[in-house]
């Protein structure tokens, strides 16, 4: 599977720097799924839960209030107002 370097931040600071097979949210058209090789786009991201899927397969998920997520040719960014992973 390919990734794509994700970073996650808020005003806290970076809530996950590093390399993603997948992210999903709920952006201001509805829910979507970023994966490696996605053609650039920026949207708003509403409030909702989202996931990270890594390499070895884990699944991690959060919650937001929203934010904006950047999409590049080899990078995501997502800048949240709040990020709080499960379990923390």
């Amino acid at each position: 599977m390919n990734t794509f370097k994700l970073t996650v931040s808020s005003p806290d600071g970076n809530k996950f720097c590093g390399d993603a097979v997948k992210l999903a949210v709920r952006g201001a058209e509805g829910e979507l799924a970023v994966m490696a090789g996605h053609i650039p786009f920026v949207t708003s991201v509403v409030k909702c839960s989202c996931a990270i899927w890594l390499y070895d397969g884990t699944k991690k998920t959060a919650t937001t209030e929203g934010g904006l997520l950047t999409v590049d040719v080899d990078s995501v960014t997502f800048f949240s107002g709040t990020f709080k992973f499960d379990m923390e």
